[in-house]
């Protein structure tokens, strides 16, 4: 089976996590795809494929007999998708790009001038949606790839490859990829997430992240005797707001460049919350950060009343550099596997995070490689069917390595 065919039966599984169901996996159809791809697994020889209670699926691409002296190398994507749009009843299509607009199937239009990257696919097969849905190349498209490469490996006994350990995880879209991994059991302790964007992107540098609620407790009274009395919670958390630096938010940075995003804000006179993540590549630049939320309820409190503004702040994870650095070869072998293929190699920085950031904490060192898709969590989610067999071989000229 090509990897192109794979991946279109995955996607047609609705995987949508969700924050806020409490169970493990988030959603019940990602152990449903879970147990499919088990299933897939043997058929296709790998060894000990199993679904786990928390719905993570592990197994093992055997070594060849002379390199079983060899250390294992891990392969890992994951199997749910964003729950920014919907990822229900995909309607994925394969059409060759003539340049220009890229009209979609609902009407949707696809222009290279708000997405500049298709400039680079005229000519190729695009895999797109019908314009109502995201596709779910992140991360199905890494899922397809991992086992193709596998595949390709049991079909060509003559290649020689060390042992490969699999994983594909639920929830990483939520940030709870990493939360029930069997490190102990994995079995390899240097890894790759296959979940990164266009072809040849390799990521070993992600931001620093939190995630921040803030509560306003207001006083509400009748307006009509309100005057000196009414403390109104909307209002007083708009004066937060206000007092974040207008030009530090993901609309107005880049690269290295850190920032404050409002996720959500509700609420009445009486109570109002504030949901929002903060993020930076530099460990000290994120402490400034989360410092800097704690003085500016600390004054509001002194301006309104102790109390008034209670937030809470929780560290998701931390950049993998300071991990990776110990074993910069990951990289390096990346790199060479690319161009091995072809593929020109690009080492940039994360604008968020993978389950290898909180794996590179957990003891598997684990740094990102590209699946070849771009616009991911949007109806205009697309991956170039070129890239997608470039990956294949990406993967094995890795697995192959010595």
């Amino acid at each position: 089976m090509s990897v192109i065919d794979r991946f279109l039966k995955y996607v047609a599984f609705d995987t949508t996590s969700s924050e806020t169901s409490g169970t493990v996996p988030s959603t019940p159809n990602q152990r449903v795809l879970g147990e499919f791809l088990v299933r897939e697994l043997e058929s296709l020889g790998l060894t000990n494929a199993r679904i786990d209670e928390f719905g993570y699926v592990y197994a093992t691409l055997p070594a060849t007999p002379d390199c079983a002296h060899l250390e294992p190398l891990g392969l890992i994507a994951h199997m749910d998708t964003s729950c920014a749009v919907s990822g229900a009843d995909i309607k994925a299509r394969i059409v060759t790009y003539a340049g220009g607009d890229l009209v979609l199937e609902s009407g949707g239009v696809m222009s290279p001038v708000v997405y500049p990257s298709l400039g680079r696919y005229v000519g190729e097969e695009l895999i797109v949606t019908d314009g109502t849905t995201l596709l779910g190349a992140d991360d199905k498209a890494g899922i397809a790839e991992i086992i193709s490469a596998c595949e390709y490996l049991i079909a060509h006994p003559e290649i020689s490859h060390r042992a490969v350990q699999i994983a594909f995880t639920p929830d990483e879209e939520i940030g709870c990829g990493a939360d029930h991994f069997d490190v102990d059991g994995f079995g390899a302790r240097e890894a790759y997430t296959v979940d990164g964007g266009e072809i040849g992107e390799i990521e070993y540098e992600n931001f620093n992240a939190a995630g921040a609620k803030l509560t306003v407790h207001g006083l509400n009274v009748h307006p009509g005797s309100a005057k000196g009395i009414m403390k109104n919670a909307v209002l007083m958390a708009n004066q937060f707001l206000s007092m974040l630096p207008p030009a530090e938010t993901p609309a107005h940075t880049e690269g290295y460049e850190g920032f404050y995003h409002v996720c959500d804000f509700a609420g009445d006179e009486t109570t109002a919350t504030v949901s929002l993540i903060v993020r930076d590549h530099d460990r000290a630049k994120f402490e400034a950060r989360k410092a800097f939320l704690a003085r500016l309820c600390d004054y509001l409190n002194a301006v309104w009343g102790e109390g008034r503004f209670v937030l809470e702040m929780r560290d998701s994870y931390y950049n993998m550099k300071e991990k990776i650095a110990e074993k910069m070869s990951l990289i390096t072998n990346a790199e060479a596997a690319m161009r091995a293929a072809g593929v020109e190699p690009i080492t940039m920085p994360i604008r968020g995070g993978t389950d290898g950031a909180r794996l590179s904490y957990m003891g598997i060192l684990c740094p990102n490689l590209s699946t070849g898709g771009a616009n991911f969590h949007g109806v205009h989610e697309y991956i170039p069917v070129k890239s997608m067999h470039k990956m294949v071989e990406v993967l094995v000229n890795l697995i192959a390595q010595p």
